[in-house]
């Protein structure tokens, strides 16, 4: 349990750096303007690469697969810290290299397309990082970022509608998302027919949105009480998102980088859907790997209502042209992301309490 909390750390500083980095890209006044230039490496490798790795060790229970996170954090660190993108770059290699090891053995040990789904996911996020560090600009390297979560998290939940009644047409249409961005991603990595990348990327996106929406467990979940009533509330709304993503990129074939679109599509994505997630399982995986319980509370709505609306408000700022719009659509977005954090720690500490008592 110790080894995990260090390197949670390292996960929880780049999250911050990230936050700050996205407010910078904003042009709001921080003291490290810096930070606008890896915001995107720090959330996604630093943050994201780093709690997903040290989920997937926990979940293995082998001690080597503990340095998965750790090289993802320390390469966040690097990141915060000033030191050359390169550096910063090869420990997230040598992160997502391990995570991809790990996937890849459960994969082996579980054959179906849940585990080959998530172990490709790592697989998109090694590509992405080797693209990066080899000095592929941010654009080209974002789509395997974004690969990386939507196969890890689709992965996750596929696996999950194996508790539902099988059907010929789930079986069958579970693969074409999967197949719709992966070859898109070829297409990226060789540098060739970037709209028709962009049009089966934006394919892949909105087809994992339909398949998601139709099949998932949550939409019978949603009707429950309790936690599993925001659990399923947070996967629904994010996949929302997820769609909206999708259209954009199909509409534009490849969004051009610092265009209104690009950053819908981006933040569609990682705050909109990846954030939903992430609000909903918190309650489920924070116990899981730190032995901390999450009791649930109304509350928890409050920091889901706040990102989505602060997303829309964003949103329709890049629709418009309205810069003020997206500015405090933007610090919406981080407000509703501490505002989750403060909300599950004293929620922790409550149930540390109430754990006590018994």
């Amino acid at each position: 349990m110790l080894r995990r909390v260090p390197v949670l750390f390292l996960g929880a500083l780049a999250l911050f750096a990230g936050l700050a980095g996205g407010l910078a890209r904003l042009g709001m006044a921080i003291p490290a303007p810096d930070l606008a230039h890896t915001h995107g490496a720090l959330m996604v490798g630093g943050f994201l690469g780093t709690v997903i790795g040290l989920e997937r060790a926990v979940a293995l229970k082998r001690g080597w697969a503990f340095l998965a996170p750790a090289l993802a954090g320390l390469g966040g660190l690097a990141l915060l810290a000033g030191a050359p993108a390169a550096a910063g770059a090869a420990l997230l290699v040598a992160g997502s290299a391990g995570l991809a090891a790990v996937a890849g053995l459960v994969a082996l040990r579980q054959r179906a397309l849940f585990t080959a789904m998530m172990a490709l996911g790592a697989l998109a996020w090694l590509g992405g990082n080797i693209l990066w560090l080899a000095g592929r600009p941010f654009p080209a390297v974002v789509p395997f970022w974004i690969a990386f979560l939507v196969l890890t998290i689709g992965g996750e939940r596929l696996e999950l509608s194996r508790l539902l009644r099988p059907t010929p047409t789930r079986r069958i249409t579970a693969p074409l998302p999967l197949a719709l961005v992966l070859a898109a991603l070829v297409l990226m990595a060789a540098d060739a027919a970037a709209a028709t990348a962009g049009w089966l990327f934006g394919a892949g996106l909105l087809a994992f949105t339909v398949w998601l929406c139709t099949y998932d467990a949550a939409r019978r979940t949603v009707r429950q009480p309790g936690l599993t009533r925001f659990i399923g509330t947070c996967l629904l709304s994010g996949y929302v998102w997820l769609g909206i993503a999708g259209l954009v990129w199909l509409a534009g074939g490849s969004p051009a980088a610092g265009s209104t679109a690009y950053d819908a599509a981006l933040h569609a994505v990682f705050l909109g859907f990846v954030f939903a997630m992430i609000f909903g399982h918190a309650p489920v995986i924070v116990p899981s790997v730190l032995g901390v319980e999450i009791p649930f509370n109304p509350w928890f709505y409050a920091h889901l209502t706040l990102l989505h609306g602060s997303l829309a408000l964003r949103l329709a700022g890049d629709a418009a042209g309205w810069d003020a719009a997206r500015h405090w659509g933007g610090a919406g977005n981080v407000a509703a992301i501490l505002l989750f954090l403060v909300l599950t720690v004293n929620m922790a500490v409550r149930g540390r309490r109430l754990r006590a008592k018994r």
